[in-house]
């Protein structure tokens, strides 16, 4: 299997990060009836996916007309990475990211920021800028990454029960480290594009 293709499944994975989101879903989703919770997993994952996809097709032109580097995107992607990666490590009851009120999430904020969130775009644009050639396969990373999503959100409950409260903290502390690490090296790679392009 193309080594690049399963890091980027992996990476894309981290980012996504169904482990860490799986106990802020179930919160949400605790009055849902368990058939309406299956379908609202799978609508949300669904327009995650068109979300990466469009951004993914659309990350070429959208950098020019802002008239934004792919050594800039590296820096920022690196950097909402690291955010992101840190509050994994660090994370608090409520998750990643926060969620109030008992209404069925629609798009906000399980599609995005959960799913599709500013470092998951910002990877799949990075992507396709710099090797636009392989947009096919990030494609396919994106697809494999959606529904490994999927399988792990619809089985949060169970998941959940059966693993326990610590046993998924530490799966989200543990992705959250390998985040870090990717962030990082995305970042730095960002400022020796940019300290290569001064000379």
């Amino acid at each position: 299997m193309n080594g690049e293709f399963v890091s980027a499944v992996i990476l894309l994975t981290l980012v996504a990060d169904p482990f860490g989101n799986m106990p802020l879903v179930n919160a949400m989703l605790g009055h849902v009836p368990e058939a309406r919770r299956r379908w609202v997993v799978v609508r949300e994952c669904l327009i995650a996916y068109a979300l990466l996809l469009a951004f993914m097709a659309g990350g070429q032109s959208l950098l020019a007309v802002m008239h934004l580097s792919q050594t800039s995107l590296s820096i920022a992607g690196g950097v909402i990475l690291f955010m992101i990666a840190i509050r994994m490590v660090f994370a608090k009851l409520d998750g990643t990211f926060g969620h109030k009120g008992d209404d069925e999430p629609f798009i906000v904020p399980l599609a995005t920021p959960l799913i599709a969130g500013p470092s998951a775009l910002a990877a799949v644009m990075l992507m396709a800028s710099r090797d636009p050639g392989k947009i096919g396969m990030w494609a396919a990373a994106i697809t494999v990454t959606m529904a490994i999503t999927a399988v792990v959100l619809l089985a949060g409950t169970r998941l959940h029960r059966w693993l326990g409260e610590h046993a998924m903290q530490a799966i989200e502390r543990l992705m959250g480290l390998i985040l870090t690490a990717i962030a990082v090296e995305m970042l730095l790679a960002g400022i020796r594009e940019f300290v290569m392009g001064l000379r």
